[in-house]
């Protein structure tokens, strides 16, 4: 994995990517933690977690504090504490209520909306490049909205039929496009929040319409993806460690001074001036995957400020990078656990009739491809193992993938690689002329800036391997070389772990799914226990995210609470 959940800036997963607008590339988009080279979870894997065991089981009981999770704790806020382990993490500080006269101009800033895009309106505006240093210049964002049916009325804003205000959405990433997301998702959202609000796409700074960073042209990012990330000698690590330091030394040069401003505190501040433009007392906000860490930053910094808050595929913000990599890797193992079982009842199953069979044929398959890539239909590219493992990766996140992944997997056991093949293009979001969207690149630098690197160098992840594979047969070994892209990042990062209390905000609902494979279910658990007005609701079941899956249960309780502001229980389950 190489970028998808959060915070992973050097792994190949993340927590939810924003990719394209088609529905796979919602659902993985929602959720990148740390897949690709980035991934979501910041420093260098897939998401962080500290509580492996918890979030690779998915047997954490709802409604509890997983067994070594952090309690948010008393004591110096801000972004300081050590980044080695959960007990030494601090609470993020409040900002000042006042905004600073030197941001006063961009806080004063006019909208000025535009038709655009098959009936949405699209907008830009300025923030400062460094919130310390607003003189240094500025980076343009660009935004979306679908407007609401439901008139504004001169009567109470909460009396049914009238118009809410504005409701953000993000998809996740890092590096997802929240204005691809809106135009892709806001027809199909539920017709009360539809009508009653402005549905506002922000794309973060770096990502897609603002400001985009880049790094590789796609012949690079060809070779990037299909780097060996399971080096069995010497020449392999220093192959891999090239790639990482090709990519990082690529960012560098095309990207110059952005690349140390892209962090998810600055892109949380963003978000406050599209609050002050939208007119809104309060930012009312749906995050999914890396979302829920921006959302929850933004609640963390502006508790003030914070209206009804839905954080769905949270992400743990007290965990190091090196804890998120692996826990991410014990979601996707629970993941793969559940796709085997329902593989081994169909007839169509390419990978024996046991759950055991399954894992150990996926295993054989790897190393095959390890020794000789296969061809695919797709001209001279050949699929190679690290391509395999993101293609099955990608069907983790979504069971309606499923199905696919198993014809994929018999072509591959064929000697046909193209079917896994396009399941990774896909993670990736790479386009039929061999193009890449930003959405990697960005994700990288988030995750990169966000937290320390994982691994002072491949010794390190050498090391480490045996304790991922504990955690993930299946997916350990490659999440730990995964993590070395950040350990080569041109810019240090601005980032630790730390708790978010955000106190005397209102209710912040945090969704988790139990077996969610980017953003595993311990997180969510985690991040209600950590913030003063969490409420966890929980989803039983399979693939990343939850909210807008037609559970019924599940999305009328977040409905209820977007459109009446009343949360659900604390602990209440829906699902399987």
């Amino acid at each position: 994995m190489r970028a998808d959940g959060r915070q992973d800036g050097s792994s190949r997963a993340r927590v939810s990517r924003g990719r394209r607008t088609s529905v796979v590339a919602t659902v993985a988009l929602a959720a990148v933690a740390g897949l690709v080279a980035g991934g979501c979870s910041a420093g260098g894997g897939p998401s962080p977690s500290s509580a492996a065991s918890a979030s690779s089981s998915g047997s954490a009981s709802p409604g509890g504090a997983p067994s070594g999770a952090v309690s948010p704790g008393a004591g110096p806020v801000g972004l300081a504490g050590a980044a080695g382990g959960a007990s030494a993490v601090t609470p993020l500080e409040p900002l000042p209520a006042a905004v600073p006269p030197a941001l006063a101009p961009y806080y004063a800033q006019q909208l000025d909306w535009t038709p655009c895009d098959d009936g949405y309106e699209c907008t830009t505006f300025r923030v400062p490049l460094d919130y310390d240093r607003p003189a240094d210049g500025d980076l343009t964002l660009a935004a979306v909205r679908a407007p609401a049916a439901a008139p504004a009325g001169a009567g109470d804003p909460a009396a049914p039929g009238e118009r809410l205000g504005s409701l953000l959405l993000n998809p996740g990433g890092p590096g997802g496009s929240a204005v691809e997301y809106v135009e892709g998702v806001a027809r199909s959202y539920d017709a009360g929040v539809r009508a009653r609000y402005d549905l506002v796409g922000l794309d973060p700074r770096g990502v897609g319409r603002s400001s985009p960073v880049t790094c590789l042209g796609g012949e690079r990012m060809d070779a990037y993806t299909a780097a060996d990330i399971t080096p069995d000698d010497q020449a392999e690590v220093d192959a891999l460690v090239a790639a990482a330091k090709e990519f990082a030394e690529g960012c560098r040069q095309r990207s110059g001074d952005r690349l140390g401003h892209l962090s998810t505190v600055e892109a949380a501040r963003d978000m406050d001036v599209l609050r002050a433009l939208l007119g809104e007392e309060r930012l009312h906000y749906v995050g999914k995957s890396y979302g829920t860490f921006l959302g929850a930053t933004y609640a963390g910094l502006f508790p003030g400020r914070t209206g009804r808050m839905v954080l769905d595929g949270a992400m743990d913000p007290s965990l190091d990078s090196l804890a998120g990599n692996r826990t991410q890797a014990g979601g996707f193992e629970t993941a793969w656990a559940a796709f085997a079982r329902d593989c081994a009842e169909r007839e169509d199953c390419p990978l024996g009739r046991t759950e055991q069979q399954a894992g150990e044929q996926l295993t054989a398959l790897f190393a095959a491809v390890d020794a000789h890539p296969l061809t695919t239909t797709d001209g001279a590219r050949r699929l190679s193992e690290a391509q395999a493992t993101t293609g099955v990766i990608q069907a983790m996140y979504a069971d309606f993938l499923w199905p696919r992944l198993r014809t994929a997997l018999a072509d591959a056991r064929a000697g046909d690689g193209t079917g896994l093949l396009k399941l990774s293009d896909a993670y990736y979001g790479r386009e039929v002329d061999g193009s890449y969207p930003n959405l990697m690149f960005a994700n990288m630098a988030v995750n990169c800036l966000d937290l320390p690197a994982p691994f002072a160098g491949p010794d390190d992840a050498a090391r480490a391997v045996p304790d991922f594979e504990r955690t993930s047969p299946r997916f350990g070994r490659d999440m730990a070389w995964m993590a070395l892209t950040c350990t080569y990042w041109p810019v240090r990062p601005t980032g630790t772990p730390h708790t978010v209390r955000a106190a005397g905000a209102a209710p912040i609902v945090v969704v988790g799914t139990t077996r969610d494979p980017a953003t595993p279910y311990a997180w969510a658990q985690a991040l209600a226990g950590q913030l003063e007005s969490g409420r966890l609701l929980t989803y039983d079941g399979d693939g990343h995210t939850a909210y807008g899956r037609h559970d019924n249960c599940l999305d009328g309780a977040v409905n209820r609470f977007l459109l009446g502001g009343e949360p659900p229980e604390n602990g209440k389950t829906c699902g399987q």
